[in-house]
């Protein structure tokens, strides 16, 4: 009998048939279905092949895990692999079986070939002549940028090519391109790694590209965040890791005689300037087209006027294959309309504060004639651009005509955040039509979803979904827009949860945790960014760099990665012995490095001590409980005891026999609640503290990036989820909606980011994109749409169904891709009943709460219904344990 469970999503190392791999032990994972109820795993069989060859076959394992298992045999390098998966139900009824493929990559570093290489700066010297400084529209900042180099080499086929792959990667940005094309829809590659840890290489199909006969491969190489501008510190802004970019690349093709034919990057390639006169992720980029190459990456094309390329480097040691998605253009938005600034200029609304590039058709141009474009989020009281937050970002693309009938101009190298584009030195500008934003992130894939019967929470939730694509760009920054940029931790941390429940975000964390592991101290301590680019946040702050502690334990709950703990845990252990060592009286008041306190809270001062000392006393607990989790018996003891002795410190420093804790804040109580640092007895009395604070204020919040993440959580945690949804639903200033009901389309940095009384805050710092306050996202899912795990769950295994029927709504809508699979919540109000639907995946369990003690399944009472067990009624609940399945229940909503 062939069972009705079926498998879908398969996965190699968190990753859709990745083509080149070079973990050691792969691993796999899968999502169930069923439109059975009560359908769950309880073995899996896979088999791997290589070609026709078996390479490994697990076997029967009785098991009802879906992620993490590890290949039990050892992988080549270079080698495609199939593996497929049948999965047996709780009756041993065999699936279907369904395949997936992954490829690995260079498993050796005797594998590796071939030189770094670049322009040779001795070469083309003559361009270095100077001339007296003119008056002209160049910035000064932009005026020493580099040209891009355009390096190419032809190479020669005279035996079939069954296989062709190239392994490329730069010490910059790089594009590459053979026989015309370019290859791969990577963007901004390699991306952003502490490149004196390791610098990601990418693996590329070229077997549909290579021809017989005269090839030729180009790659266009540019600065980026090797020796681009990254970050704010005016004294040290560029070149962080090097002064020039280089590339490296090896193909290989792989003949029908089963023969191999290697090209490297070397001396034998050429180099030259082309039509980018300078490029940067932060400044923009400037196009020249009268200096196009055209035809270079074609065969045939005469370089012989070109530079010789230089070998800069030969080592391999730090290349490291690419281990998450890609940054790629996953969307086009067209501009809605055109204006015009009180200058004349024409400014475009994309309607859509985001993150990319924008193309555009410039119709006839006249040779030389150059248009500007400026990027902005949004615009001043008079019209125009408002630029001034951007700080010394540019933001600023050029591009001179050669004379065409049609010019389309899209840049290459660089990035911005806005919704609006000023444009100038067209005489008839483009319709809107022919003006088109590309959205460009790591593409994580979208997982989950919400909607309600509120239009403002709608956009909420999608200005919380833009803020994630526009901050997932090469690392998860704090701004897309400004010069800045940097993998804020406190932000990671605070928004991470909201993050995971969006996005399948696991390889782009593990990948991101590496920076953040090798940016720690020899002392322990953890930075405020990693990569760190500047002395500046060498030294962390609580709640900043708790982050190193925190992000690996959520990823554990969320994605059951076992192996990603381990990794992390000596990191995690080393930040809390270096708390511990500073602070022998575990009030964490010495080596807090930047304090930011709760950043940006709202006419409230939470005491620095009383935030730094609370994180201490979760960062330990934490390393408690991943000690427990990975076997460390002793270790779990001596965390778990230090967790302990700084909750009593906090409370013996800290709170009064009212529970009031010092300073009196909201921040303050959430913390305590949250973290559970106060003893029972004073549990009631700190939550209505936390009440008394926020009616005080005229309920609304004061709450800054550390207390905002908490604080709807906390309210529904301790009973007041009517509390949380005034605060969501007020617009209010502050408020989530005071920016939502003044157009914004993502999160805001700042509450009062502008306001009606004051106009726009600092220009110093000001993001209209940042997405740390929009961590009430995690609310909205877990709370308001009822989907959770349980405390003691891992990887959604046991499910928690308990949505919180409340505030103006009518109804809302989720759906949300565990890694076990696809978890459904709907509930919505009709007169006086309430009717909650719910579908589990196979192999799990929910734990459902409902505020009423009257419910019935639509089926029938739940007692006559099969999948439904332990049904207690009590304190106006009815809770009760479902398998799998579909389920619908009605109730009488709970009086107000």
């Amino acid at each position: 009998m062939t069972s009705t469970l079926r498998v879908y999503d398969l996965r190699t190392e968190h990753l859709t048939e990745p083509l080149g791999i070079d973990a050691p032990v792969p691993r796999f994972s899968w999502r169930l279905r069923s439109d059975r109820r009560g359908a769950a795993q309880s073995a899996y069989r896979i088999v791997v092949h290589s070609g026709d060859r078996e390479v490994w076959d697990s076997g029967r394992v009785e098991s009802s895990q879906t992620s993490g298992i590890e290949v039990g045999a050892r992988l080549a390098s270079r080698t495609s692999y199939r593996w497929s998966l049948q999965v047996f139900d709780e009756t041993s009824s065999p699936g279907e079986p369904e395949t997936a493929s992954f490829e690995t990559a260079l498993l050796s570093r005797s594998a590796f070939r071939g030189a770094w290489i670049g322009r040779d700066v001795h070469w083309d010297a003559p361009d270095n002549e100077l001339d007296p400084p003119v008056d002209d529209d160049i910035p000064a900042k932009v005026r020493h940028i580099p040209p891009a180099a355009h390096l190419r080499r032809e190479f020669g086929v005279t035996t079939p090519v069954t296989r062709a792959r190239a392994y490329a990667t730069a010490r910059g940005l790089y594009t590459l391109h053979v026989n015309g094309r370019r290859v791969g829809d990577h963007e901004l590659a390699p991306g952003w790694t502490d490149y004196r840890d390791r610098i990601l290489y990418q693996t590329y199909d070229l077997t549909p590209l290579v021809r017989d006969g005269e090839n030729a491969i180009g790659i266009v190489l540019a600065d980026g965040w090797w020796s681009g501008y990254v970050g704010f510190d005016s004294r040290r802004q560029g070149k962080h890791y090097g002064t020039a970019p280089q590339a490296w690349a090896m193909i290989v093709l792989e003949h029908d005689d089963g023969t191999e034919t290697v090209i490297t990057t070397d001396a034998a390639w050429r180099e030259r300037r082309g039509a980018i006169r300078y490029t940067d992720p932060l400044m923009g980029e400037h196009v020249d087209a009268r200096q196009e190459l055209h035809g270079w990456t074609e065969p045939g094309f005469d370089d012989s006027a070109w530079a010789p390329a230089r070998e800069l480097a030969h080592d391999h040691d730090l290349l490291v294959a690419q281990v998450d998605e890609p940054i790629r253009a996953t969307l086009q938005v067209p501009a809605v309309e055109r204006l015009a600034d009180p200058d004349g200029r024409a400014v475009y609304d994309f309607g859509q504060n985001l993150v990319g590039r924008v193309r555009i058709e410039l119709g006839a141009m006249s040779a030389g004639q150059q248009v500007v474009l400026r990027h902005g989020e949004v615009l001043d009281d008079d019209g125009r651009l408002y630029t001034a937050n951007l700080r010394t970002a540019e933001a600023r693309d050029v591009y001179a005509s050669a004379g065409s009938a049609s010019n389309l101009f899209e840049p290459t190298f660089t990035v911005h955040g806005f919704r609006y584009l000023e444009l100038s030195g067209l005489d008839t500008p483009p319709d809107p039509g022919q003006v088109t934003a590309v959205v460009l992130h790591n593409d994580t894939p979208f997982v989950g979803e919400i909607t309600t019967s509120s239009a403002d929470l709608n956009q909420l939730v999608s200005n919380i979904r833009w803020g994630q694509r526009g901050n997932f760009v090469g690392v998860p920054t704090d701004c897309p827009q400004r010069d800045e940029r940097l993998g804020w931790m406190a932000d990671a941390q605070v928004f991470l949860p909201t993050a995971a429940l969006g996005a399948d975000v696991a390889a782009f964390f593990t990948r991101w945790l590496r920076d953040v592991r090798f940016a720690q101290s020899p002392e322990g301590s953890f930075p405020d960014v990693a990569p760190v680019v500047s002395e500046f946040f060498a030294d962390g702050a609580p709640a900043w760099a708790d982050a190193g502690v925190i992000i690996p334990w959520h990823l554990y709950r969320v994605y059951g990665d076992r192996r990603l703990l381990a990794d992390s845990f000596e990191s995690m252990a080393r930040w809390v012995d270096f708390v511990e060592r500073e602070n022998p009286d575990l009030l964490w008041r010495r080596r807090v490095g930047n304090h930011y306190g709760d950043w940006l809270q709202i006419d409230a001062v939470t005491p620095r001590p009383v935030l730094a000392t609370a994180y201490f006393a979760r960062s330990a607990e934490l390393v408690a409980r991943a000690a427990s989790v990975l076997g460390h018996d002793l270790q779990a003891a001596r965390y778990g005891e230090l967790a302990r002795r700084v909750r009593t410190s906090f409370v013996e420093a800290f709170v009064d026999d009212d529970a009031r804790i010092e300073g009196d804040t909201q921040t303050a109580y959430l913390l305590g609640l949250a973290f559970e640092l106060l003893p029972e007895r004073l549990r009631a009395r700190a939550a209505d503290h936390l009440v008394r604070t926020i009616e005080a204020n005229d309920g609304l919040l004061t709450t800054g990036f550390v207390g905002v993440s908490l604080l709807c959580p906390v309210l529904s945690e301790i009973g007041r989820s009517d509390l949380a949804y005034a605060l969501v639903e007020t617009d209010r200033y502050p408020s989530w909606l005071y920016s939502v009901r003044h157009g914004a389309t993502t999160i805001w940095e700042r509450w009062d980011g502008w306001t009606e009384h004051a106009g726009f805050q600092s220009a110093e710092m000001n993001s209209f994109n940042h997405y740390s306050l929009g961590s009430v996202g995690e609310w909205l899912v877990r709370f308001v749409a009822g989907i959770d795990q349980t405390p003691e769950s891992v990887g959604y295994e046991q499910l928690r169904i308990a949505p919180q029927i409340g505030g103006s709504l009518t109804r809302v809508a989720a759906r949300y891709e565990t890694p076990r699979g696809l978890v459904m919540t709907e509930w919505s109000i009709e007169g006086d009943d309430v009717e909650v639907a719910a579908s589990v995946p196979p192999g799990t369990t929910a734990r459902v709460s409902l505020a009423s003690r009257d419910v019935l399944e639509s089926a029938g009472t739940l007692e006559e219904t099969t999948g439904i067990s332990e049904i207690v009624v009590g304190d106006g609940l009815t809770e009760f344990t479902i398998v799998s399945g579909d389920y619908r229940f009605r109730f009488p909503r709970a009086a107000e």
